[in-house]
This record gives structure tokens, C-alpha cells and sequence, in this order.
């Protein structure tokens, strides 16, 4: 057996090898996959294939935690301890589990059979407590159900008009056949016939924002990657959703990936790419599977590659894994991964729209934002503008977990309170009270009961000193320990900082210390004030996204509830 993996992997060496370094992070998962972690001899043997010295290639190893370079075990079982599973009890499974296994200090069972770490979040927050065995996704877990996995989990849709979810629950993911017999593939035709500099202007005219967190205008992007000089362009699709209580994109990914699918081709084509990447991140089996068929399907059947659908136009997609890290979420740390370095972000400018993946220009949106270009080139300009508001055009997904009677993906189509939402959902469980909302994510802010009658729009949010973020949504009810929440939140920056700017490395580091000293009760004089000085700190100092907003959460708690801090 090792040795027809030996040679497999060596031929698969060999496959690779004229692409260079950008098949490092492909190469390491595959060796993981088949030998159960990177020795250094077969990372010395990736890093002669790929021209890419040693040192390199076990720099890139130590900086993903889905990467091993020591032996783990037969099967590997990652526990989620996100704010959202801690506070739904994730971390007493993990610490039972520790317990019943009688592990190892390497993490392992003497038998070799088991292998057990925590994980900062997996994508599952709707079925808290959650964790992933091997590459089965499992919900409502207890140690009992972690040593003998059955079901995967379900996540629920709700939409009382389901225009981004409806084909969810109708089609067959792996069938293009029930795509196209659902209204698919009439994007790409539209925007074809009037052309990219027309499909711009649609983009302007829509009022589209991008659904990763950001809401930048999508437009922006379309049209600067557009008349950015250059043969060579690509289209990026961010998968790498990895925000702590965010599990939207996989639902549309899981189930109807050929809408995504679709709204890549039609960005390659307004830009002019010819090559579009979509990255997942490595906690999403499922939906790598999934879209990696449809991929395949789409190529087979003429929808990618040379001449679409008899257009002229050539188009393909390649499909790359993430293996655990936050802050490849950022665009540009995302290109570094692809590139096959660590996950460091760049410094701005220039931009990604002239300087993207392999310094080309690119275009990169999230998930739902390729959905709804499918959607918007689909029914047009006047027919999308119908929903959301005139600042926050067209539908938006909402990914509610926590205390809530129906946690689930909530399609929002006209205009909704936060309270409307929540009551939506069934609200609180168990008729408990509401303690505070956390909107946005781990890098979101704690809404206080008194807010709820904010609307559900960029605008409002905005107004109201908050932030809609990716779209999570985690309802806390007065049974969770808010402490431990916001020490949970510390812990989940301070492991995922990539550690390239020092505000935001030692910030981070700083900020944990003092929130575990107050669920300690040992806080020292002047803690308050010190929690204040490195959150502002790190929000004007860092060099990205994760560092700008990693004390977002905490600053809103010291606002809204400063009794937690004594």
C-alpha cells in the first residue's frame, strides 16, 4: 500500500511540477491526504518538484493549522470552539473528549486511531456545538456522537420570497440539467449580447455591493480590473469564509453552485479574463466536492473552456483548497496562498484591480456577490433594483446561530428591523431573555436590546454605528456568559493574526491576556482603560482587515455593557 502511495504522489509530482510554486499549498494537501502529515522528506521532494527551496516550503506548512509536519493519527477530529460554539458548549465537549480519550501530549491516542484539536471555526454555527471528523460536518455534537459520527448536518433556508435561495432544496447540485430547467444560464446570453462596457454600466445602474463584509461597490471593481492594461486577467471567487457565526456561502455552494458558477463567466467576460479561480476553504470537504463536479460538468458540457456556448468566448476555472487560515479571507493574503506562499497581506496600493493574483489584474468577490450577478444579469437591472433599498439594492443573505428558536440562512428581499428578524426566527430559545446580538461576526459589534429596531441595510447599519458585515448573525440570550463570549473572541484573533504587523501580532496577544483575566476575576488596576488603548491601537494601526477590526466586538461590550468588566 505505501508503496503504490509513493507512487502516486510521485507521479502527481510530476503533473505538477511545470506549474511551479503556485502548486505548493495543493501539493502539501495532497502528501497530508495520503500519508497523514509532511515529512520532510516528502517535503523536500515537493519543494524539487516546485523549484522551491526547503525552507519555504516548511514555512508554508508551519502557517496553515490544517497542516501537519509530525504524524497525527487514523482519524482526525477538529472540535469548533468559536464564540458561537463555546457558548453552546463546545468547548466542555472538547475538554470531555480530552478526557474520555485519555490523549497524548502530541494531541494523538496511544493506538494511533485518534487525533483531537480545536478548530476556530468551521462554517457550522447554525448547529452549534459543531466539529468536523475527518471530512464529515457534524452538529449538536457530544463526545458519544464525535466517536461515531452518522449524519451529516442540514442547515435550514428560510425565505418568504426566495430569489438568491431558490433553486435550494429544488435541484440536484451535481445536475446541470436541473440548473438549466430552473431559469440557468440565462445570465451569461444576456450579458453577452450587450457587451461588457453595457454589462459595467448594469453594474453601476444596479447599485450591487459586494457581500463579503466590506460592501464595496462592485462596479468599482468590474471597471477598473476592465480598463486595466493587460492580456492576462483573472477572476477570483472567495470562499474562504471563515467568520465566526458566517455560513451562507456555503449553503449557496452546497446546493446550487452552478449560480456561482455562472456569475464567474460573466465577470470573465466584462473584464476580459480568461482563467477564474475559486477558493475554498479547507474546513468545506463538501462544498469542494461539490463545486469541483460542477466545475467538470460545466467543462464537459461547453459551459467552460474554449468557445461558450458558441460565443467566442474562452473562460475556465480552476478550484483551489484553503488549510485553515482567517486571514486568507483578505484578498490580497488570499492571492499570497494561491501564489503558494503563507497567507501574509500586501500593502495597498496598488490595488487588485491592476495588481492582483500574479500582479494581474483581478476581479475578487465573495460567494453570495456571484449569485447575485447571475441573478442581476438574469432579470435585469429594474427587476433586481425591485429588492432591498435604494442604497442596498437587491437581495441579502442573513446567517443567524446562538440562542434562536430556528437558527438557519434568512433571505431578506425588502426592508427588515433586526427585531423583525429575530421574531422572524421564533425568537429567543426557550423564551429566554435577549442579553445582545453580535451583527457582523467575530469582527462585528455587540447590538444592545435597545437597538433591534435598526433596519437591516448598509445604510441604517451604518447610521447606527454598526455593521452588517458578512451577514452572522448570533443571538445571545441572558443564560451565556458574555465574559467568556468576548474571552472566546480574544483567543479566536490572537490564533488567527498572521503575525505580519505588530500592532495587530501583539495587539491581539495583549487583548486576550486581559479579557482571560476577566473571566479570571484577577483583573489588574488600569485593565479597562489598557483594553481601550490596544483596541483603538490595533483599529488605526494595522495593516488589514483582521487587525482594524479584531477589537470591534469588545469596544462595542465596553460601550454597552462596562459592568462586564469588573
Amino acid at each position: 500500500m505505501l508503496e503504490t502511495q509513493l507512487s502516486t504522489f510521485k507521479d502527481y509530482l510530476g503533473e505538477i511540477a511545470p506549474q511551479g510554486r503556485t502548486m505548493l499549498l495543493p501539493a502539501l494537501l495532497r502528501a497530508q491526504k495520503e500519508f497523514g502529515f509532511i515529512s520532510k522528506e516528502n517535503a523536500t521532494k515537493i519543494g524539487n518538484a516546485l523549484r522551491t527551496p526547503l525552507a519555504d516550503v516548511m514555512g508554508v506548512t508551519e502557517f496553515y493549522s490544517m497542516l501537519h509536519s509530525e504524524p497525527t493519527a487514523e482519524t482526525i477530529i477538529r472540535v469548533c470552539t468559536s464564540p458561537s460554539c463555546s457558548a453552546r458548549g463546545g468547548r466542555s465537549v472538547h475538554e470531555e473528549l480530552l478526557h474520555q480519550l485519555d490523549l497524548l501530549e502530541d494531541g494523538a491516542t496511544a493506538d494511533g486511531k485518534y487525533y483531537v484539536e480545536e478548530a476556530p471555526c468551521l462554517g457550522l454555527c447554525d448547529k452549534a456545538p459543531s466539529a468536523l471528523v475527518d471530512e464529515k460536518a457534524l452538529g449538536n455534537i457530544t463526545p458519544e456522537i464525535l466517536l461515531n459520527p452518522q449524519d451529516e448536518v442540514v442547515t435550514n433556508v428560510y425565505a418568504k420570497e426566495g430569489v438568491i435561495t431558490r433553486r435550494i432544496g429544488k435541484v440536484d447540485p451535481f445536475s446541470l440539467d436541473d440548473y438549466l430547467a430552473h431559469d440557468g444560464f440565462l445570465g451569461f446570453p444576456n450579458a453577452f449580447q450587450i457587451g461588457s462596457e453595457k454589462m459595467i454600466e448594469c453594474m453601476a445602474d444596479s447599485g450591487i455591493l459586494g457581500r463579503g463584509g466590506a460592501s464595496f461597490p462592485t462596479k468599482m471593481k468590474w471597471e477598473g480590473a476592465a480598463s486595466a492594461p493587460g492580456e492576462q486577467k483573472y477572476i477570483v471567487c472567495n470562499a474562504d469564509e471563515a467568520e465566526p457565526g458566517t455560513f451562507k456561502d456555503r449553503i449557496i455552494l452546497e446546493n446550487d453552485p452552478f449560480t456561482v458558477l455562472e456569475g464567474m463567466i460573466i465577470g470573465g467576460y466584462a473584464i476580459g479574463a480568461s482563467k477564474g479561480y475559486i477558493y475554498v476553504r479547507g474546513e468545506y470537504p463538501k462544498v469542494q466536492k461539490t463545486f469541483q463536479a460542477a466545475i467538470e460538468t460545466a467543462r464537459a458540457k461547453g459551459y467552460l473552456g474554449e468557445n461558450i456556448l458558441g460565443s467566442g468566448f474562452e473562460f475556465d476555472v480552476e478550484l483551489r483548497s484553503g488549510a485553515g487560515a482567517y486571514i486568507c479571507g483578505e484578498e490580497t493574503a488570499l492571492f499570497e496562498s494561491i501564489e503558494g506562499k503563507r497567507g501574509f497581506p500586501r500593502l495597498k496600493p496598488p490595488f487588485p484591480t491592476t495588481h492582483g493574483l500574479y500582479q494581474k489584474p483581478t476581479v475578487i468577490n465573495n460567494v453570495e456577490t456571484f449569485a447575485n450577478i447571475s441573478l442581476l444579469f438574469r432579470i435585469g437591472v429594474d427587476a433586481y433594483r425591485n429588492y432591498g433599498t435604494e442604497k442596498s439594492s437587491g437581495p441579502w443573505l442573513f446567517s443567524l446561530s446562538g440562542d434562536i428558536e430556528n437558527p438557519g440562512i434568512y433571505e431578506i428581499t425588502t426592508p427588515t428591523t433586526l427585531r423583525e428578524l429575530l421574531d422572524w426566527a421564533g425568537g429567543v430559545k426557550d423564551g429566554a431573555a435577549l442579553q445582545t446580538v453580535l451583527l457582523g461576526g467575530a469582527a462585528g459589534k455587540f447590538v444592545h436590546p435597545d437597538q433591534l429596531d435598526v433596519r437591516l441595510t448598509q445604510e441604517d447599519a451604518r447610521e447606527a454605528g454598526l455593521t452588517l458585515g458578512s451577514g452572522a448573525v448570533v443571538v445571545l440570550s441572558e443564560n451565556v456568559a458574555l465574559k467568556q463570549t468576548l474571552a472566546d473572541l480574544g483567543h479566536f484573533f490572537a490564533h488567527e493574526s498572521c503575525g505580519k504587523c505588530y500592532p495587530c501580532q501583539l495587539g491581539t496577544q495583549r487583548q486576550a491576556e486581559i479579557l482571560d483575566r476577566n473571566v479570571a476575576g484577577s483583573t489588574l488596576d488600569g485593565d479597562f482603560t489598557r483594553l481601550e488603548d490596544v483596541g483603538w491601537t490595533m483599529t488605526d494601526a494595522s495593516l488589514c482587515g483582521l487587525g482594524q477590526t479584531a477589537a470591534s466586538a469588545v469596544l462595542s461590550a465596553m460601550e454597552h455593557f462596562p459592568e462586564k468588566f469588573k
